[in-house]
């Protein structure tokens, strides 16, 4: 069994069914390291949810275990876990104050009156509401209620919090200044934090790691740029970040790179052998767009394929450009906003050009 000291959870050949046919979650081996901040990733219905719903206890395994410090936890009811919870609505208590709602987890928990207020100003100050106490949650902002239900999770000190969605009702503003409160606060707690969220952008700027669900299993398992850089399949490749697509055949395998006949008459490209299965077998190529020059002089980007401009989004620091090339109408080029974009024109002919080592070869 996993060490207790490096991880405070783990789940050990965890399996969750409803109906008792279909698993939502399937065979789960996953180990939450002490202090870390991890986020499942995920689509609507991959699962992500109920692991975190087995976690905090408001779920049961169908099958295998789940390990808090050690112990197991099946059947440990969930105000006995010792857990800090945040929903994406705050459930917080409407006719209580902001300082009662804060001091509620620690009434239960048996402290002192004393001691409940040192650690609720304490809690206010950290999420820099310190003024708010005697207020009501009707009284605050939509990014003010956040905030309290993130103190009231922290205001016991527990060893673990979980987040579900957290940021989901806020705007796109409000959410991005949230995100870094909340990963600011985490690193300077050292707390374990686990967080839901089907938002890719926000678990990359969040994340010690990133478990990406998809169909009740981990697809995989890594750090942000780990995830980003190197997807071990089409699926995260096209989850985390924009991706683009090509298809076609490997045609021939050498080392750690194969040579991909393009669909479409794209002609044949040098790629990096990730995820394929030998000569002959369908292959999707990952490319991501900041990866590829249109135009590029000679002994540059190897990798080279005729394309017709589509489409030219101007988007202040680069330009978004949509080609059409070896059958994807749906191509999309980043180009610096410093890189003579406006030589080209919408209908262009033009070459694109890639390295090797950008370009990953993955299952069909």
């Amino acid at each position: 069994m996993s060490d207790s000291s490096e991880n405070i959870v783990v789940f050990d050949g965890v399996q969750k069914s409803y109906d008792g046919e279909n698993l939502v979650v399937k065979d789960l081996n996953l180990d939450v390291r002490r202090g870390e901040f991890l986020t499942m990733l995920g689509p609507s219905g991959s699962g992500k949810t109920t692991v975190l719903m087995m976690l905090a206890g408001f779920e049961v395994p169908t099958y295998g275990q789940i390990l808090l410090n050690g112990d197991p936890i099946n059947t440990v009811p969930p105000h006995k876990r010792g857990i800090g919870m945040v929903f994406q609505n705050y459930a917080l208590f409407p006719h209580m104050t902001v300082a009662e709602n804060l001091a509620f987890p620690l009434t239960v928990r048996g402290f002192s009156k004393a001691d409940a207020g040192d650690k609720v100003k304490k809690a206010l100050e950290m999420v820099r509401l310190p003024e708010f106490g005697n207020r009501r949650p009707a009284q605050l902002s939509g990014g003010q209620q956040q905030r309290v239900a993130v103190a009231r999770a922290l205001v016991f000190e527990p060893d673990l919090v979980l987040m579900d969605e957290p940021l989901g009702a806020l705007d796109k503003n409000l959410r991005e200044e949230m995100q870094y409160e909340i990963k600011h606060i985490h690193e300077s707690l050292g707390v374990s934090m686990v967080y839901v969220t089907h938002d890719q952008s926000e678990a990359l700027t969040m994340s010690s790691r990133i478990a990406v669900f998809e169909d009740g299993i981990i697809q995989q398992l890594a750090a942000p740029d780990e995830l980003y850089e190197r997807p071990e399949n089409a699926f995260v490749a096209a989850f985390i970040g924009e991706n683009n697509r090509l298809t076609g055949e490997v045609k021939e395998e050498n080392d750690d790179f194969c040579m991909v006949n393009l669909d479409g008459g794209g002609g044949v490209v040098k790629a990096l052998k990730v995820n394929v299965d030998g000569v002959g077998s369908r292959t999707t190529l990952s490319l991501r767009p900041e990866r590829v020059t249109v135009n590029p002089g000679e002994g540059v980007a190897p990798n080279r394929c005729p394309a017709k401009v589509q489409e030219l989004i101007y988007l202040g620091d680069h330009i978004r450009t949509r080609v059409s090339v070896s059958g994807n109408d749906d191509f999309v080029v980043k180009i610096p906003n410093a890189s003579g974009h406006a030589s080209l024109k919408v209908g262009e002919e033009v070459t694109l050009g890639w390295e090797a080592e950008d370009c990953r070869a993955l299952d069909a």
